[in-house]
């Protein structure tokens, strides 16, 4: 499979996409699935999305997730199969995710031995965005097809090339997205007195969250501040400052924990330097929990896979599948050390072999 694997990751390569506006993208997962001459189900249960269902006359079907959508990256890869879309690029890994799931298509086509269950490949937008997965959940296409079971793949950078890893419940992060704003009153710096520093505000803001942080350990958490706007001119006062940054938890119970401290030190410095403040925190993606009891059956199919010790840090929209149904999120190593996102991400096909072998003894779980 390897030739069919790199043909169809490197097509995809050259056409990123990104969010939901995903035309090109679409017309070749659909075409490709067509060309397997497979009495397969091929339907689109919500905007942008993909799905094939193999029927193997079983009570109960298990579902295998790609996403589809690319990022807002100039490729600086110098492949010959370079983004053909300037200033997109697949940086990571989504096209080598389709590229399994569609090679596992091929397989199931042409080799259907020992699936007794069925089978429903989704393949889905908006995963680097809004959260593409949440849609599709909330389509009903889960309970329309009988599915109890869902698993996805996400290539990973940091482990060797080839490496299957996972762990048993917490892999990766909730993730929420906070925005803090202190309003002062700006004045001429000359007459500091009469303004409300919004600007030093901000900045105390940041440095009181990241004392706070630094007592954390009761479990694994992050809060860190990636961008501030704040004031004018040099010469004056800031009115306002705009403070933004990403939470990242692994229960309910710790980000709740963390939200209240957040607005508790933001109204306090407020209030210190005689400004008013908002907190807007954003819904996010939920953590990426794998079920035990699937993750236990999954690793009686794949005894290479390896167990993570400790969870990430990293966000993924396959956690909304999990908030209906039992998962298992899954890493394949790259082993090139080439960050996710990076312009110059990319890996060599053949682990994407690896990838393959896994999915198919996963659908051939009963």
């Amino acid at each position: 499979m390897i030739d069919t694997l790199t043909r169809i990751r490197r097509d995809l390569h050259r056409i990123p996409e990104l969010d939901f506006d995903l035309p090109q993208t679409i017309d070749y997962v659909r075409t490709e699935l067509e060309s397997l001459g497979s009495d397969a189900e091929i339907f689109s249960p919500c905007k942008s999305t993909v799905c094939a269902f193999f029927d193997f006359g079983s009570d109960a079907t298990t579902a295998i997730r790609s996403d589809m959508d690319a990022l807002p990256v100039r490729e600086e890869t110098g492949v010959p199969f370079r983004s053909t879309h300037e200033g997109r690029m697949h940086a990571c890994g989504h096209d080598g995710h389709m590229a399994m799931v569609l090679g596992l298509a091929h397989r199931i086509a042409h080799d259907p031995e020992g699936i007794a269950r069925n089978v429903l490949l989704v393949f889905q937008p908006a995963e680097e965005t809004t959260g593409g997965a949440n849609v599709v959940c909330k389509s009903g296409v889960f309970e329309r097809y009988r599915v109890d079971r869902i698993f996805g793949f996400h290539l990973w950078p940091d482990l060797p090339k080839g490496t299957i890893a996972s762990r048993s419940g917490a892999l990766l992060a909730a993730c929420n997205e906070i925005t803090v704003t202190m309003n002062g009153v700006s004045s001429h710096i000359a007459k500091a007195a009469e303004g409300r520093d919004a600007l030093v505000a901000g900045a105390m803001f940041v440095h009181e969250m990241n004392v706070r942080m630094d007592k954390e350990r009761s479990e694994p958490c992050l809060l860190k501040f990636g961008h501030m706007t704040s004031g004018t001119v040099r010469n004056a006062i800031a009115a306002t400052s705009v403070v933004e940054g990403s939470l990242r938890t692994f229960s309910l119970e710790k980000r709740q924990t963390l939200q209240a401290a957040i607005k508790d030190i933001a109204r306090k410095v407020a209030d210190a330097e005689g400004c008013t403040c908002t907190v807007d925190v954003s819904e996010g993606y939920p953590p990426v929990i794998n079920d035990a009891a699937l993750f236990a059956r999954a690793k009686e199919s794949i005894p290479e896979l390896e167990t993570i010790p400790e969870p990430l840090l990293i966000a993924e929209d396959f956690s909304h599948y999990q908030q209906h149904l039992p998962g298992v999120f899954l890493l394949l190593g790259t082993g090139t050390g080439i960050p996710l996102h990076a312009s110059t991400f990319d890996f060599d096909e053949r682990v994407l072999e690896a990838g393959l072998s896994v999915y198919e003894r996963l659908v051939r779980i009963p």
